[in-house]
Protein backbone atom coordinates (compact mmCIF):
# COMPACT_ATOMS: atom_id res chain seq x y z
CA UNK A 1 0.00 0.00 0.00
CA UNK A 2 1.51 2.99 -1.13
CA UNK A 3 1.93 5.83 1.86
CA UNK A 4 0.25 8.75 1.46
CA UNK A 5 1.74 11.92 0.65
CA UNK A 6 3.25 14.53 3.02
CA UNK A 7 0.58 16.91 3.92
CA UNK A 8 1.61 20.08 5.75
CA UNK A 9 -0.66 23.27 6.39
CA UNK A 10 0.57 26.69 5.09
CA UNK A 11 0.43 29.99 6.76
CA UNK A 12 -3.06 31.14 5.20
CA UNK A 13 -4.38 27.70 6.11
CA UNK A 14 -4.34 25.83 3.30
CA UNK A 15 -3.25 22.16 2.47
CA UNK A 16 -0.30 21.70 0.63
CA UNK A 17 1.48 18.74 -0.52
CA UNK A 18 5.11 18.43 -0.34
CA UNK A 19 6.46 16.92 -4.03
CA UNK A 20 9.56 14.96 -4.10
CA UNK A 21 12.40 17.48 -4.84
CA UNK A 22 15.16 16.45 -7.27
CA UNK A 23 18.08 18.93 -8.05
CA UNK A 24 18.01 21.10 -10.80
CA UNK A 25 21.67 19.61 -11.47
CA UNK A 26 20.68 15.94 -12.19
CA UNK A 27 18.13 16.71 -14.37
CA UNK A 28 20.88 18.93 -16.61
CA UNK A 29 23.22 16.29 -16.47
CA UNK A 30 20.89 13.67 -18.11
CA UNK A 31 19.64 15.92 -20.51
CA UNK A 32 23.29 16.76 -21.49
CA UNK A 33 24.02 13.15 -21.71
CA UNK A 34 21.18 12.95 -24.31
CA UNK A 35 22.01 16.09 -26.26
CA UNK A 36 25.66 16.60 -27.10
CA UNK A 37 26.16 18.11 -30.71
CA UNK A 38 29.39 17.31 -32.94
CA UNK A 39 31.80 18.99 -30.71
CA UNK A 40 30.80 16.89 -27.14
CA UNK A 41 29.03 20.16 -26.05
CA UNK A 42 25.95 19.32 -24.52
CA UNK A 43 23.20 21.81 -26.35
CA UNK A 44 20.82 21.94 -22.97
CA UNK A 45 21.29 24.98 -20.92
CA UNK A 46 21.66 29.00 -21.83
CA UNK A 47 24.84 30.08 -23.60
CA UNK A 48 27.26 31.55 -21.24
CA UNK A 49 30.47 33.65 -22.01
CA UNK A 50 33.60 32.12 -19.89
CA UNK A 51 36.93 34.44 -19.90
CA UNK A 52 39.65 32.21 -20.42
CA UNK A 53 43.34 33.61 -19.68
CA UNK A 54 45.98 31.65 -21.44
CA UNK A 55 49.60 33.37 -20.93
CA UNK A 56 49.12 36.45 -22.28
CA UNK A 57 46.18 35.88 -24.63
CA UNK A 58 42.83 36.19 -23.79
CA UNK A 59 39.92 34.14 -24.99
CA UNK A 60 36.36 34.36 -25.02
CA UNK A 61 34.47 31.02 -25.73
CA UNK A 62 30.80 30.77 -25.54
CA UNK A 63 29.18 27.45 -24.84
CA UNK A 64 26.47 26.04 -23.17
CA UNK A 65 25.99 26.29 -19.27
CA UNK A 66 25.44 22.55 -18.82
CA UNK A 67 29.22 21.84 -20.72
CA UNK A 68 31.74 20.06 -19.07
CA UNK A 69 35.81 21.67 -18.45
CA UNK A 70 36.28 18.66 -20.64
CA UNK A 71 33.88 20.14 -23.70
CA UNK A 72 35.29 23.71 -22.80
CA UNK A 73 38.62 22.07 -23.70
CA UNK A 74 37.44 20.95 -26.98
CA UNK A 75 36.63 24.27 -28.07
CA UNK A 76 40.26 25.69 -26.45
CA UNK A 77 41.69 23.11 -28.84
CA UNK A 78 40.46 25.28 -32.08
CA UNK A 79 41.50 28.41 -30.41
CA UNK A 80 45.15 27.87 -29.01
CA UNK A 81 46.14 24.83 -31.21
CA UNK A 82 47.13 23.03 -27.72
CA UNK A 83 45.17 19.48 -27.77
CA UNK A 84 42.99 18.60 -24.59
CA UNK A 85 45.26 15.80 -23.01
CA UNK A 86 47.80 19.28 -23.33
CA UNK A 87 45.67 21.24 -21.44
CA UNK A 88 45.06 21.94 -17.93
CA UNK A 89 42.10 24.57 -17.09
CA UNK A 90 42.01 26.21 -13.40
CA UNK A 91 39.12 27.42 -12.16
CA UNK A 92 38.94 29.79 -7.84
CA UNK A 93 43.04 28.69 -8.15
CA UNK A 94 41.79 24.71 -8.51
CA UNK A 95 42.57 22.31 -11.66
CA UNK A 96 39.41 20.63 -13.11
CA UNK A 97 38.55 17.62 -14.53
CA UNK A 98 37.32 16.62 -18.03
CA UNK A 99 33.96 15.12 -16.61
CA UNK A 100 33.22 18.06 -14.19
CA UNK A 101 30.46 20.14 -15.46
CA UNK A 102 30.69 24.03 -15.12
CA UNK A 103 27.80 25.07 -14.12
CA UNK A 104 27.78 22.75 -10.96
CA UNK A 105 30.99 24.24 -9.95
CA UNK A 106 30.25 27.79 -10.18
CA UNK A 107 30.68 29.04 -13.60
CA UNK A 108 28.50 31.13 -14.59
CA UNK A 109 28.36 34.18 -17.89
CA UNK A 110 32.02 36.09 -17.97
CA UNK A 111 33.05 33.83 -15.34
CA UNK A 112 36.99 33.78 -15.87
CA UNK A 113 38.94 30.11 -16.24
CA UNK A 114 42.91 29.95 -16.29
CA UNK A 115 44.14 27.71 -19.56
CA UNK A 116 47.66 26.42 -18.69
CA UNK A 117 49.72 23.83 -20.71
CA UNK A 118 50.44 20.12 -19.14
CA UNK A 119 54.17 20.73 -18.03
CA UNK A 120 55.33 17.63 -19.70
CA UNK A 121 53.49 18.45 -22.98
CA UNK A 122 55.72 22.00 -22.93
CA UNK A 123 58.80 20.23 -22.23
CA UNK A 124 58.23 17.90 -25.39
CA UNK A 125 57.62 20.76 -27.39
CA UNK A 126 60.92 22.32 -26.07
CA UNK A 127 62.73 19.37 -27.09
CA UNK A 128 60.99 19.39 -30.40
CA UNK A 129 62.28 22.81 -30.83
CA UNK A 130 65.65 22.21 -29.96
CA UNK A 131 65.97 19.43 -32.44
CA UNK A 132 64.08 21.39 -35.35
CA UNK A 133 67.01 24.03 -34.84
CA UNK A 134 69.54 21.68 -35.06
CA UNK A 135 68.42 19.87 -38.18
CA UNK A 136 67.88 23.45 -39.95
CA UNK A 137 71.57 24.25 -38.46
CA UNK A 138 72.82 20.85 -39.80
CA UNK A 139 70.51 21.72 -43.13
CA UNK A 140 72.50 25.35 -43.41
CA UNK A 141 76.04 23.87 -43.01
CA UNK A 142 75.28 21.11 -45.72
CA UNK A 143 74.19 24.22 -48.12
CA UNK A 144 77.11 26.27 -47.89
CA UNK A 145 79.26 22.68 -48.74
CA UNK A 146 77.04 22.06 -51.59
CA UNK A 147 77.65 25.53 -52.42
CA UNK A 148 81.30 25.01 -52.41
CA UNK A 149 81.35 22.06 -54.15
CA UNK A 150 79.60 23.44 -56.83
CA UNK A 151 82.13 26.38 -56.90
CA UNK A 152 85.04 23.43 -57.77
CA UNK A 153 83.17 21.76 -59.93
CA UNK A 154 82.84 24.22 -62.06
CA UNK A 155 86.94 24.42 -61.31
CA UNK A 156 86.91 20.94 -62.41
CA UNK A 157 84.57 21.16 -65.83
CA UNK A 158 87.43 24.17 -66.04
CA UNK A 159 89.96 21.81 -66.50
CA UNK A 160 88.17 19.26 -68.45
CA UNK A 161 87.55 21.83 -71.21
CA UNK A 162 91.33 22.76 -71.18
CA UNK A 163 92.01 19.04 -72.15
CA UNK A 164 89.23 18.56 -74.80
CA UNK A 165 90.97 22.06 -76.50
CA UNK A 166 93.88 19.53 -76.57
CA UNK A 167 96.07 21.42 -73.89
CA UNK A 168 98.17 19.66 -71.11
CA UNK A 169 97.12 20.97 -67.35
CA UNK A 170 100.06 21.47 -64.73
CA UNK A 171 99.60 18.42 -62.51
CA UNK A 172 99.51 20.44 -59.22
CA UNK A 173 95.91 22.01 -60.55
CA UNK A 174 94.52 18.39 -59.83
CA UNK A 175 96.57 18.11 -56.35
CA UNK A 176 94.95 21.54 -56.03
CA UNK A 177 91.65 20.51 -56.54
CA UNK A 178 91.63 17.69 -54.81
CA UNK A 179 92.87 18.70 -51.56
CA UNK A 180 90.16 21.17 -51.77
CA UNK A 181 87.52 18.42 -52.08
CA UNK A 182 88.53 16.77 -49.29
CA UNK A 183 88.62 19.58 -46.99
CA UNK A 184 84.52 19.40 -47.98
CA UNK A 185 84.33 16.22 -46.90
CA UNK A 186 85.96 16.93 -43.53
CA UNK A 187 83.81 19.69 -43.52
CA UNK A 188 80.48 17.39 -44.07
CA UNK A 189 81.89 14.94 -41.38
CA UNK A 190 81.93 17.70 -38.87
CA UNK A 191 78.27 18.43 -39.21
CA UNK A 192 76.38 16.83 -36.28
CA UNK A 193 72.96 16.13 -38.56
CA UNK A 194 69.74 14.05 -37.92
CA UNK A 195 66.70 13.17 -39.72
CA UNK A 196 66.21 15.30 -43.40
CA UNK A 197 69.61 16.88 -42.94
CA UNK A 198 71.26 13.65 -42.35
CA UNK A 199 69.86 12.22 -45.95
CA UNK A 200 71.32 15.53 -47.34
CA UNK A 201 74.58 15.15 -46.01
CA UNK A 202 74.86 11.59 -47.22
CA UNK A 203 74.11 12.41 -50.40
CA UNK A 204 76.50 15.40 -50.60
CA UNK A 205 79.30 12.85 -49.57
CA UNK A 206 78.79 10.87 -52.24
CA UNK A 207 78.38 13.81 -54.65
CA UNK A 208 82.24 14.87 -53.42
CA UNK A 209 83.65 11.33 -53.36
CA UNK A 210 82.06 11.31 -57.05
CA UNK A 211 84.00 14.55 -57.84
CA UNK A 212 87.26 12.99 -56.68
CA UNK A 213 87.20 9.72 -58.25
CA UNK A 214 86.46 11.38 -61.99
CA UNK A 215 89.09 14.17 -60.94
CA UNK A 216 91.50 11.08 -60.56
CA UNK A 217 90.35 10.13 -63.97
CA UNK A 218 91.21 13.32 -65.88
CA UNK A 219 94.45 13.40 -63.85
CA UNK A 220 95.25 10.07 -65.87
CA UNK A 221 94.35 11.42 -68.78
CA UNK A 222 95.91 14.52 -68.86
CA UNK A 223 99.29 12.75 -68.07
CA UNK A 224 98.73 9.98 -71.17
CA UNK A 225 96.58 10.90 -73.51
CA UNK A 226 96.61 8.16 -75.20
CA UNK A 227 95.40 5.48 -72.16
CA UNK A 228 92.01 4.73 -72.59
CA UNK A 229 91.45 7.28 -75.82
CA UNK A 230 88.38 5.44 -76.90
CA UNK A 231 86.58 5.54 -73.08
CA UNK A 232 83.75 7.52 -72.98
CA UNK A 233 84.85 9.94 -69.81
CA UNK A 234 82.61 11.20 -67.16
CA UNK A 235 81.92 15.06 -67.34
CA UNK A 236 81.80 17.86 -64.72
CA UNK A 237 79.74 19.82 -66.81
CA UNK A 238 76.01 18.72 -67.83
CA UNK A 239 76.74 20.19 -71.31
CA UNK A 240 73.27 21.01 -72.05
CA UNK A 241 72.72 21.96 -75.87
CA UNK A 242 75.96 19.97 -76.91
CA UNK A 243 75.56 16.73 -79.26
CA UNK A 244 78.60 15.73 -77.69
CA UNK A 245 77.33 15.94 -73.92
CA UNK A 246 78.38 13.21 -71.69
CA UNK A 247 76.93 12.10 -68.50
CA UNK A 248 77.14 14.36 -65.67
CA UNK A 249 79.04 13.68 -62.64
CA UNK A 250 76.46 13.52 -60.06
CA UNK A 251 74.63 10.94 -62.07
CA UNK A 252 77.45 8.66 -63.65
CA UNK A 253 80.95 8.89 -62.28
CA UNK A 254 82.15 5.65 -60.53
CA UNK A 255 84.34 6.12 -57.49
CA UNK A 256 87.95 4.88 -57.70
CA UNK A 257 88.65 4.25 -54.17
CA UNK A 258 87.20 2.71 -50.90
CA UNK A 259 86.07 6.00 -49.48
CA UNK A 260 85.32 5.93 -45.94
CA UNK A 261 81.48 6.54 -45.66
CA UNK A 262 80.12 9.00 -43.06
CA UNK A 263 77.03 8.96 -41.08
Amino acid sequence: MEEPPNRGVSENGIEEIDSEVRPIEMLSQKTDGNTNGDDGVGASGPMIKINVSHSTKQHQITLPAHSTFGNLKGVLARETGLEPKEQKLLFRGKEKDDDEFLHMVGVKDMSKVVLMEDAASKERKLEEMKRDQVISGALNSVALVRAEVDKLSQKASSLEAIMHGGTKVAEKEFAVLTELFMVQLLNLDSIDAEGEAKVQRRSEVLRVQNCVGALDKLKARNSNPFIGTTTEWATFDSGVGSPNALPTLSSSCKITHDWEQFD
